[in-house]
Parts: structure tokens; sequence; C-alpha cells
């Protein structure tokens, strides 16, 4: 099964940004210790060229994990029908122990990429790169991630076996089990309405304020509201908006969703999340460098943009919740 197309694909866009993040690690290690741009020094300009060269490749590897996420969940979702017992992802994440860490992994890796790659963006973009010791540092902090996420990834489908029988999400997704899934499924519709609507409404409006202008105030606002907004709106996709999707009040799976029966309608919730999301904290993550003399502009020019998206983001993910919840007939409230 290992050999599976979209398989070799996950594992060998992994396994690339694992070796090429290695291979970088020992360059970053000396732009931490000897880079100085007032130096004119062979050893200097050999850096800057580097760097350069180095920051695009990374950036094309890194961009290659932000869509990987994407690629790993629809992989799970198409294998369900080669495992006894799976209905969807959820089915194929548990042939083994490593299937929803691997999951888990490859979303941190997600943000964690996104935010670099903004970083990237906007020090590629200055004349002295300001942020070049910083997005080496986290570049060193990024590898030890990735490398996990590829250790993951190769043992979780290294141990897939199609005689295994599995359990299907109903049992994860039950509001009788004792898990965190559990308790987010028996919320009652009506408080989880009410709280991702605020959710959302909070993380829609510092976007708009910081959009109009930008400050480290509501930079840092946007980015723990979108965190916010991105953990209501799961719980809220678990607790009553998959329930319109299916029209069956007891089936909270938010990975059926995705499903061709069901219109592939969970991409069309998860994409627009997952995007405003990334941009409400990379939004946040600019903010520090707002003092740099060289980033006085670009900062506040890269985070507008950035609010922008996520607003627009949580905007869309809002108005798709609700009209699944609007056009469905399942009667939650009030029956």
């Amino acid at each position: 099964m290992i050999f599976h197309p979209a398989i070799l694909a996950l594992l060998l866009a992994s396994g690339v940004a694992t070796l090429m993040l290695l291979w970088a690690a020992p360059f970053a290690v000396q732009i931490l210790r000897r880079w100085d741009l007032a130096s004119g020094s062979e050893f200097q300009l050999g850096l800057e060229r580097r760097t350069h060269l180095l920051s695009t490749l990374l950036g094309f590897v890194l961009v290659t994990q932000v869509a990987g996420t994407a690629l790993f969940v629809f992989t799970a979702d198409r294998l369900a029908g080669r495992f006894v017992g799976a209905m969807c992802a959820v089915g194929t994440l548990n042939v083994n122990a490593w299937g929803f860490p691997a999951l888990y992994a490859q979303i941190a890796v997600f943000f964690a990429a996104a935010v670099w790659l903004v970083l990237n963006h906007v020090d590629q973009r200055s004349r002295d790169y300001p942020l070049v010791r910083i997005k080496h540092a986290l570049l060193l902090g990024l590898t030890p991630l990735v490398v996990a996420s590829f250790g993951l990834q190769a043992a979780y489908f290294a141990g897939l076996r199609a005689d295994v029988i599995t359990s299907c999400c109903g049992s994860l997704f039950s509001t009788e089990a004792p898990t965190l899934t559990g308790e987010v499924a028996a919320m009652e519709p009506g408080p989880a309405m009410v709280i991702l609507a605020h959710a959302l409404a909070l993380a829609m409006i510092a976007a708009l304020l910081h959009r109009r202008r930008p400050r480290p105030a509501t930079g840092y606002a946007l980015a723990g509201l979108s965190a916010l907004a991105f953990v209501a709106s799961l719980a809220g996709i678990v607790s009553f908006v998959s329930l319109y999707v299916y029209e069956h009040p007891h089936h909270h799976c938010p990975f059926c969703i995705l499903k061709p029966e069901y219109g592939y309608q969970g991409y069309a919730l998860y994409v627009p999340l997952f995007v405003a999301s990334a941009a409400g904290l990379a939004a946040g993550a600019l903010q520090p460098f707002l003092a740099r003399r060289s980033l006085a502009l670009q900062v506040p020019a890269t985070s507008a943009r950035l609010a922008a998206v996520a607003g627009w983001g949580f905007a869309l993910f809002a108005a798709v919740a609700t009209a699944m919840v609007a056009s469905s007939n399942l009667v939650l409230l009030g029956s």
C-alpha cells in the first residue's frame, strides 16, 4: 500500500523537505554566528549569495508542505474503502497508532511553514536582510518538526495493513465517548452556535481594525483571536455544522463532509479556515519587527494584507457554514 501514488507523493515531498532542512541547518548556524552585513569580506559575500538561494529553495519546499496537509487528509479519506470498518479518513487514521499523530504533526508544519514563508517574504523584500538571523533561527526550530512529521508519516504509511479491522468515526465522535472529541460532540447546538459566531466576529473585527490601521496591539489581537476562531470553528463543525450537512442528529464526524457523496463540502469550510488562521497568526508574528527601521513600511503593509486575507477567510467560512445550516432539512433548534 505504500506504493500508492498519493502516498509516494507525500513521502517524497516530506522526505525532500527533511533533507533540505537538515542540509540547511549547518548554514543556519553559520548565519547566526558570523552574519555581519557591514563586513565586505569574501566570506560575508558568500553568505549573502547562499542565503538568497537557500531561502528561495526552502520557500518552494515549505510551500509543498503547506499543500501537503490537504493531500494527506484527501489520501486518508480515499483509502478508507480498503479497510474493514472504515467509513472515512478517521477509520484510515485509526488503522495504526501513527495516523492521528502524523495528521497533527502535518497541521503543525502547515502553520509553522506559513509563518516562516511570510517572514522570508518580508526579509527578501528589504535591502539589509533585517530578519535573516530570525528566520534562520526559526528554521532550526522548524527542522525537528518537519523531521518528526516525516518520521510519523513514514511509520504510519508503512504500517498500513489491509487485513486490519479499524474503528469508524462513530466511535470517536460519539457523544458518549469519554474523550475531548466526545465532549465537543455533546455540546448543545445553540450554545455552540453562539460561541462560534462570537469567535468569528471578534476575529473579523480584529482583522478589519488591523487592515485599516496596522498597529502591534491589533496585530497581536488578530493572531490570538485567529487561533481562538480556529479552535471554535473546529468545535463548531463537530458539534453542529456536520449534523446539518448529514441531516442526521448523531453524526458528528468532521471528516465525512470531505467525501464525494456530500459534494466535498468540507473543503469549502476547511480551506478558508486554515488560510485565514495562518494569515492571522503570521500578521501577529510580524509585529515584533515593526521597530526595525528598514521594515517600518514593509511590516505594516504586509500585515495589513494578511489581515485582509484573514478577515475574508473567516467571513467565507462563516458564509459557507451558514449556508450549510440554512439549506439543511434537519431541525435542531426549537425541535
